[in-house]
């Protein structure tokens, strides 16, 4: 990639950024900043949206931090690339039924709901899963033969499968990645899943400099 990227990872003390920081670092050189600052999420190149934890507490710090509005305006607005991570991914729907019913981001329709796998498999779903790539895939062209990732969550997103970029099974076919125009959700942690979680972490900001060579064109 020739441009240096500025990439705002969100911080609203829901998200493990300095692993997610620390793999960016290791798939190119980017000018990468942590924050909670508007002029600075507004002024990035691509936006990160990670989270560990409950939807409500997440929607409630991104509310108090009076991040809201201002992501809407540089991921809807400005259009700028965006990719949610586990819970940053459930964030992006319309809504989550996790403890309480509570509305989420709405950039990409579908709601959050509590895994119910067949099988007496444990929730939550934590450990290695393979991804089935959809047709209308947009970043996983790389993988072959070894299409693992790793997962921790036990809600999953329910969506329109024009939005689904891949699924997994466990119990039941499920959600994996989401794409819907400008917005890339994982529901895995590409942090965690070592050089296929690096793979497509690259091939996310591939995408990112082609949308915004697209944008400049």
């Amino acid at each position: 990639m020739t441009d240096k990227l500025t990439v705002a990872i969100i911080d609203y003390d829901m998200g493990n950024v300095k692993s997610i920081e620390n793999a960016i670092n290791h798939v190119g050189n980017f000018n990468i900043i942590v924050t909670a600052d508007s002029s600075t999420i507004l002024s990035a190149d691509v936006i990160i949206l990670p989270g560990v934890g409950a939807f409500p507490d997440a929607m409630k710090k991104l509310t108090e931090k009076g991040l809201i509005s201002v992501l809407h305006q540089a991921v809807k607005e400005q259009k700028k690339p965006t990719l949610g991570i586990c819970l940053g991914m459930q964030l992006l729907f319309d809504s989550s039924e996790e403890k309480v019913s509570t509305k989420g981001l709405g950039w990409i329709p579908g709601k959050v709901v509590y895994m119910k796998p067949e099988g007496g498999l444990r929730v939550p779903h934590i450990g290695w899963n393979s991804l089935q790539v959809s047709a209308n895939d947009a970043i996983f062209g790389f993988l072959h033969h070894d299409k693992d990732y790793y997962f921790v969550h036990s809600l999953h997103a329910v969506c329109d499968d024009r939005y689904v970029l891949a699924k997994f099974s466990y119990g039941g076919v499920m959600t994996a990645a989401v794409k819907n125009d400008n917005v890339i959700g994982m529901q895995f942690h590409p942090e965690k899943s070592q050089k296929n979680g690096l793979a497509a972490l690259q091939s996310f900001f591939q995408w990112a400099q082609m949308c915004i060579g697209h944008k400049h064109a």
